[in-house]
């Protein structure tokens, strides 16, 4: 599965050269992966309420062209790998008007208990595990 979340670039995302600043990426790929988690059925919030938490173990973010100002952007958000502890979230931004490539990236994120210990998803919550293995990115 792929979804797509469209978004503008604020002016306070851009930094003295009127260029996207770099810190703002990872927000912009939490709010790919927010849309994505809800297209598989469940809020963030849901999965929360029923004690699991996605903390952030890895990050990696590869800057290709600038995104401006008023810029449409459009980050595409899919699953790549799931273990029963951890999944795997890339991530491509792409401007709108042009189609262009502006960044990819990836977050590596732990599944825990509300107390941050490690669940085994498969066995703890397979309703949720369920949605995420039919979520999975699987390559035609």
């Amino acid at each position: 599965m792929i979804t797509k979340t469209k978004l503008t670039v604020r002016y306070a995302e851009t930094d003295q050269m009127a260029i996207v600043h770099h810190s703002n990426y990872p927000i912009w790929y939490e709010a790919g992966r927010t849309d994505f988690i809800k297209s598989m059925g469940m809020t963030y919030t849901e999965i929360e309420e029923q004690g699991v938490m996605f903390p952030l173990l890895e990050l990696q973010c590869k800057y290709i062209k600038a995104a401006r100002y008023e810029d449409v952007v459009i980050i595409e958000t899919t699953l790549t790998k799931l273990t029963m502890v951890k999944a795997e979230f890339s991530y491509k931004v792409y401007r709108e008007s042009d189609g262009v490539l502006l960044n990819t990236g990836s977050t590596v994120h732990g599944m825990v208990s509300k107390e941050l210990r490690p669940m085994n998803m498969k066995k703890e919550k397979p309703e949720i595990y369920q949605m995420m293995e039919k979520a999975l990115y699987k390559e035609d």
